[in-house]
């Protein structure tokens, strides 16, 4: 009962959000006429688009299938920048040395716009797959990165010092004590990359591979689709949301059974 509530307390503000904004978008299409209906496309024209009109199950077909390919895209990317993540956190909290030296140049690195290394990644990993899941793991590692940091740096002292005690190496506090205890702080930079993920696997199919929506929506306004453009955005921002509700449920259902709250009603 616990973990259901937390489930529902968790995705009824992100329905009500989501609610919210469809009445955002209709009150910006009707507060500015001067956008016309060939260019700004109303609610009610994407689902005539998608779903009433003779030719949406085509429209359907063609955006899934680019859909497929942007999900494939960002869940490599996702994983890999979450690996990279958890693996760079666990060496800077153990080795203070390796953090001092790798920081600044990942801080500096992290400064850069992905638009301005877009090019580099294309000409060392290519236009392919390869390139796609460099750009979208970046977009992912950084933020991802210092939420794990501050979770490991969050476990308790005094159970690391017990570990120290009966002679368990540093490895064996991380594995015991620091990695449970950050696990709020996994999940919340899952929560937060997943959508972040897709976003560098978009944009590395609009400058590199030329697949995916990435490359859909690019191709979708010289050639005035618009209702196209406006359905990929649509479909974009509905399994942002599904992904990061997926993570959310997900991330309560295991801290209630494991957190630190486990044991309260």
């Amino acid at each position: 009962m616990n973990a259901l509530r937390r489930v529902g307390l968790f995705l009824l503000p992100l329905l009500t959000s989501l609610a919210l904004l469809v009445v955002i978008w209709e009150l910006f299409l009707r507060a500015f006429p001067e956008v016309g209906p060939r260019v700004g496309k109303s609610p009610a024209d994407i689902w005539r688009y998608l779903v009433t009109a003779p030719g949406a199950g085509n429209a359907r077909r063609v955006i899934l299938d680019d859909l497929l390919i942007t999900l494939r895209d960002a869940a490599i990317g996702f994983g890999a920048g979450m690996a990279a993540a958890l693996l760079i956190a666990t060496l800077f909290v153990s080795f203070a040395a390796v953090e001092q030296t790798f920081m600044p140049v990942a801080m500096l690195l992290r400064s850069v716009p992905l638009v301005a290394l877009a090019p580099i990644i294309v000409l060392v990993f290519g236009r392919g797959l390869g390139g796609v899941t460099v750009m979208a793991a970046i977009v992912v590692l950084f933020p991802a990165l210092v939420m794990i940091m501050t979770g490991l740096r969050a476990a308790p002292r005094q159970a690391m010092d017990v570990v120290a005690a009966y002679g368990g190496s540093r490895w064996t506090g991380l594995r015991m004590v620091a990695v449970p205890a950050a696990l709020p702080s996994v999940f919340a930079a899952a929560r937060i990359s997943v959508p972040g993920a897709l976003i560098g696997a978009l944009i590395g199919e609009w400058l590199g591979s030329g697949t995916g929506l990435g490359a859909s929506l690019i191709r979708a306004i010289p050639t005035f689709q618009y209702n196209k453009l406006w359905a990929c955005i649509v479909i974009v921002t509905i399994v942002s949301v599904a992904l990061y509700a997926i993570v959310g449920v997900v991330e309560n259902l295991v801290l209630a059974r494991f957190g630190p709250d486990a044991g309260r009603s």
